[in-house]
């Protein structure tokens, strides 16, 4: 993909191809003319015929008339239609922490761009779908979208093809039509599958026809290939064909006839359930409830009891696996199982027959309560960075829970302790209007006087604080001092003064302030609140700071860093460190000013914390422009921009007048015309190449040492071995590590440049290698 440095923080794309791509010519020929000609095309048929597959080979080879990206919105895990605007705007790394509605910051963002979305597994979301595929392609002429569907969408203007299943051989006596197999895509498709199990299977003389009539049978259906060719692991085609014809004969009461594709499909995963055992099926059925991925723990507390005891999970989930019903994923460190979503729509079917999908609903939306607990007691601990990507591989379940707690009577009071204990993983994750929207509306869902309502008023007005709402949080606020009257909670108070205070100084009204912030940290003290302390420190620090105060300030950081450093904090540190850096700036030391500040991007990285990132590398700027580095200044400035806008004003409130300074020092420093220069470059840096360079000193274009680059001395040795070509199983061999071990780093290099790709790996390897003034590295 190519990118002009308009993709936000985290470089977006596609997902990359873990099984090889069968035949299709025409149709993706078809699919391309049809996106020439309209501006919303949908992709119809049946679950299992191709249409993912075949939208993102199509993406993939259009991509480069995209310059402003190519992007996957996978819909299929989204229950809720009130957080399908929220899901594009994530799925486009858009930073916005404004209040206004997602579908403005959608039609504003996309407004000026070349872009392509595929909007995958629309069908249950489809009313929804077409009225915000119609409203984005009116606001944004250069914007294609391609969706997939059951049925069409319904848009105005919408084009729609219907993916047909995979051509098949003819019917002609022993052999089909006399022609080769390689002609049908279907009987190639069964061939490449069934080699992943049995690696010398090949279509020969002798079961040409048993594969043939095996590819008939399935109406060349895709989905219903793959699953039967892996049974090849344990029968013969030729067992196979009698089984599957045994099962058909079974459902159309020995009709001969061809199926209906979907008949077919249903018939195929009925086979599939069958050779289940009850355990099996019982757990198949059950782990549909999770939405996109589930770990073992969570299958353990969830699944387990009537039939399956806990520790009997493992190795029913390890049969599921064997049977090609379960996808198991390794991200880093953690396995996670996935259910295809038309497996997981048989399972759910089979759970409502059985009576027990509203218990396991309730007992998903327990898990999650009692996990997201867990992590708001933890978040401050050495702990903290494992539990944000734990929840990060969560949020569609966490989303799910959230949803059965609001549509479900009497369940609201449990979503508001779900939500409010996601706090901080809400800040973290960039996503304050979700949190808002779940909040809002689970508080207007029960308004009972109890605790759990207290939390989430308390979280609702301090995320509203930070999207610059300072009306509805002070109405928030107000109701929760009331609250907390009638609870008799007087440890309440702390956090309203806290919030209260946060407010204060985001619209520049100092005193008050610090007062406030000073009850905050006097209350989180007698309470015995670490997280209350640190946050109140950090601010009162940088109040004392913009009122003159310094020795006040550095006394207030230095307390703030000691109590994270003693529990092994990131977070709070990071920002800390952040405004920390700016004192230290102000008092003349730059180039300690800049250690604290790179120093606060590394502690954040694990995050993917684009507003704190910001925050640092604009400090930066500053420093930049107060040394006479002009250039330097206005190429972070550019590189800032797109967060700017989304944030819709001033990163800081009072620390705004740094920003103006610094753009006027950096305009009479190099001038007007290398400022506007050094600013486009910095605005077509990706979000990885923004904070490379705001790591690496100023007039230095070698980039190849870890402390100049975003990855470690040994990622940089094992992305280097990337770029020339090596799998991480000949990378393991090179290096004499494990295979997983390479993997791992592998996977953490994807994630710390926000790259989806070896390939992607390779190109920034090569500008690393290049010299500064080859690569247009530092001015």
């Amino acid at each position: 993909m190519t990118s002009r440095g308009t993709d936000s923080w985290s470089a977006a794309g596609l997902p990359a191809e873990l099984t090889s791509f069968v035949g299709r010519r025409h149709d993706i020929a078809e699919v391309k003319r049809l996106l020439a000609g309209s501006r919303l095309v949908t992709l119809v048929g049946v679950g299992g015929v191709g249409k993912s597959r075949l939208a993102l080979r199509v993406a993939a080879e259009v991509q480069r008339a995209f310059p402003d990206g190519v992007y996957l919105i996978e819909l299929a895990a989204l229950e809720s239609p009130g957080v399908l605007a929220q899901a594009l705007i994530e799925s486009l790394r858009i930073m916005d922490h404004s209040s206004r509605e997602p579908m403005e910051v959608l039609t504003d963002h996309l407004r000026e761009r070349q872009t392509l979305m595929v909007l995958d597994n629309c069908e249950h979301l489809r009313r929804d779908c077409a009225v915000l595929a119609a409203t984005l392609v009116r606001a944004a002429p250069g914007l294609r979208i391609l969706a997939t569907s059951r049925q069409a969408l319904g848009a105005a203007g919408e084009q729609t093809m219907v993916v047909p299943a995979l051509p098949v051989p003819r019917t002609n006596g022993t052999r089909p039509g006399g022609e080769p197999a390689e002609r049908f895509d279907a009987m190639r498709l069964f061939a490449e599958r069934a080699q992943a199990v049995v690696p010398d299977f090949e279509i020969t003389d002798d079961n040409r026809e048993t594969v043939a009539r095996i590819c008939r049978g399935l109406d060349g259906i895709p989905l219903a290939i793959e699953l039967a060719a892996v049974r090849l692991r344990v029968i013969s085609a030729d067992q196979l064909l009698a089984r599957l014809e045994d099962r058909f004969g079974l459902l159309t009461t020995g009709s001969r006839a061809r199926l209906p594709r979907q008949q077919t499909l249903r018939a195929l995963i009925d086979y599939s359930h069958a050779l289940c055992t009850e355990q099996e099926q019982l757990l198949w059925a059950r782990l549909s409830v999770f939405s996109g991925s589930v770990d073992l723990e969570a299958a353990e507390h969830v699944c387990s009891g009537d039939g399956i005891a806990p520790e009997d999970i493992v190795d029913v989930i390890t049969g599921l696996v064997d049977k090609s019903i379960l996808v198991r994923e390794e991200h880093g460190p953690m396995v996670r199982f996935r259910l295809m979503e038309t497996i997981r729509q048989y399972g759910r079917d089979r759970l409502r027959e059985s009576g027990e999908e509203a218990e396991l609903r309730r007992r998903h939306r327990a898990w999650y309560v009692d996990l997201a607990t867990r992590m708001h007691h933890e978040w401050f601990g050495p702990a903290q960075v494992t539990w944000y990507q734990r929840m990060r591989l969560e949020h569609d379940n966490l989303r799910s829970a959230l949803d059965h707690c609001l549509c479900t009577p009497g369940e609201a009071q449990q979503g508001m302790v779900l939500a409010a204990a996601l706090r901080f993983y809400w800040i973290a994750a960039d996503a304050p209007r979700e949190a808002r929207r779940w909040l809002d509306d689970l508080l207007a869902a029960d308004p009972a006087p109890v605790p759990a309502r207290l939390w989430a008023l308390g979280v609702d007005a301090r995320i509203a604080v930070l999207q610059s709402d300072f009306a509805v949080a002070a109405a928030l606020l107000k109701e929760y001092r009331e609250l907390a009257r009638t609870l008799g909670d007087d440890t309440a108070e702390g956090g309203a003064a806290y919030v209260e205070g946060l407010a204060a100084l985001l619209q520049s009204d100092l005193p008050e302030a610090e007062r406030l912030l000073d009850a905050a940290l006097a209350c989180g003290r007698g309470a015995g609140d670490d997280m209350l302390v640190a946050n109140a420190l950090i601010y009162l620090g940088t109040t004392r700071s913009l009122l003159g105060r310094p020795a006040e300030a550095v006394g207030s950081f230095e307390e703030c860093l000691s109590l994270c450093e003693t529990r092994e904090e990131r977070w709070f540190r990071s920002y800390t460190l952040w405004t920390y850096g700016i004192e230290a700036w102000k008092q003349g030391d730059t180039r300690r000013a800049v250690e604290m500040e790179r120093a606060a991007i590394r502690l954040k990285e694990p995050f993917k914390d684009p507003l704190g990132i910001a925050l640092c590398a604009e400090a930066l700027a500053w420093m930049a422009a107060g040394e006479g580095d002009g250039r330097r200044a206005a190429t972070l400035l550019g590189g800032l921009e797109e967060i700017r806008r989304g944030f819709g004003g001033p990163l800081f409130g009072s620390l705004s007048i740094y920003h103006e300074a610094c753009e006027e020092a950096a305009r009479a420093a190099v001038g007007d015309r290398s400022f506007e220069t050094a600013f486009r470059k910095g605005k077509a840096m990706s979000s990885a190449e923004v904070v490379a360079y705001a790591l690496r000193d100023a007039g230095r274009g070698d980039e190849r040492r870890g402390e100049s680059s975003p990855l470690t001395q040994r990622e940089m040795e094992i992305a280097r071995l990337v770029a020339r070509g090596m799998s991480n199983k000949a990378i393991a061999a090179s290096l004499v590590i494990a295979q997983r071990t390479a993997e791992g780093h592998v996977e953490n290099i994807l994630s710390k440049l926000g790259f989806s790709s070896r390939v992607q790996i390779a190109s920034w390897v090569g500008r690393q290698e290049r010299p500064a003034d080859e690569q247009g590295g530092a001015p």
